[in-house]
């Protein structure tokens, strides 16, 4: 059957499912019958318009209507477990594409960052600022290049740092106000002052110490950044493409699902300042277990992001079929 007659074989059954569960008033037999007709066409769907907006909203729908089956199931367990165990990767598992374009955004400005200092060795005092950049080069001479990691109390460093990270993931989300511009301005600008900030260090042939130290706890703070910027792509694409909703509705539940990355991120952001606080300083730190916390930190925010949310889709996918 091709995409369009299934759509208007199925569109007023769809429009009336819309109504009823906005209404929330529905009796059992009622609800029975939409759950199966959903999950019929979630199937149909599935098999033969994977990759089209009609899997997308017919997969969403389903999903409400599953939700108002399961509404009064008792919930097992922790809710801050269940948040963080479940609710945000299958959250995750449908903003992948705008995971990618938040990545390839700030990956691209870091490259940037990189090729504008290569040519021009006064790029990074644009970006850093001149004093901040005199005193990275006087460490330098004195043999500590990194030495502004320890010059701080570990305790208020890391209440500030956590803080200003915080910060830093909420205004790449609220950025998407202005759609992708705002956003992408945010991810370009901190993409560039990494790449320079690397290049610099590789100048003064300090790349290896500036890894080696830098990303023990770089690896969560920009992992997170970058996700902060799904965040605020997502707010931004539903503003501009509400599909079936009001711009009004779809612009609300963008925002519920960026909020609930934001606060989704806060423990990262604690684990990236304990780190910044108490450990980064050591800075003579043995690169085994250097490289042991940097590649730790990798593979389990790739893991919880990506492959966890892939597979939990899965999962709900086969029992929503099964069911």
């Amino acid at each position: 059957m091709k995409e369009i007659t299934f759509l208007k074989q199925n569109a007023s059954k769809w429009d009336n499912y819309e109504k009823v569960i906005s209404e929330k008033n529905i009796g059992p037999s009622e609800l029975t019958e939409m759950f199966i007709e959903s999950t019929d066409d979630l199937s149909y769907a599935n098999t033969n318009y994977k990759q089209s907006n009609t899997h997308s909203y017919v997969n969403n729908l389903a999903s409400r209507v599953h939700l108002l089956v399961y509404k009064n199931k008792k919930e097992e367990g922790n809710r801050f477990l269940a948040f963080y165990l479940r609710e945000l990767p299958e959250m995750f598992a449908t903003h992948h594409k705008k995971l990618f374009y938040s990545f390839l955004v700030f990956g691209l400005a870091t490259l940037l960052g990189v090729v504008s200092q290569i040519y021009d060795e006064s790029f990074v005092r644009l970006i850093l600022g001149d004093y901040y950049v005199d005193s990275t080069i006087e460490r330098i001479k004195l043999g500590n290049p990194l030495g502004i990691y320890g010059e701080e109390n570990e305790f208020y460093m890391f209440v500030r740092i956590t803080q200003n990270n915080i910060q830093v993931s909420f205004t790449a989300f609220i950025l998407g106000v202005f759609t992708f511009f705002g956003t992408s301005y945010f991810l370009v600008f901190n993409g560039i002052m990494l790449g320079c900030f690397f290049t610099m260090f590789y100048q003064y042939n300090l790349l290896d110490k500036a890894f080696k130290v830098i990303w023990i706890h770089g690896t969560f703070e920009i992992g997170a950044i970058i996700i902060a910027g799904c965040a605020g792509y997502i707010l931004g694409s539903s503003f501009l493409f509400p599909g079936t909703y009001t711009r009004k509705q779809a612009f609300l539940s963008g925002a519920k699902s960026g909020i609930k990355i934001i606060i989704g991120l806060i423990p990262f952001f604690i684990v990236a300042g304990f780190l910044e606080s108490y450990v980064t300083r050591n800075t003579e730190m043995h690169w085994a277990l250097s490289a042991f916390i940097i590649f730790g930190s990798l593979a389990f925010t790739l893991f919880y992001f990506i492959v966890l949310p892939i597979r939990l889709n899965k999962q709900n996918t086969s029992k929503r079929l099964y069911e």
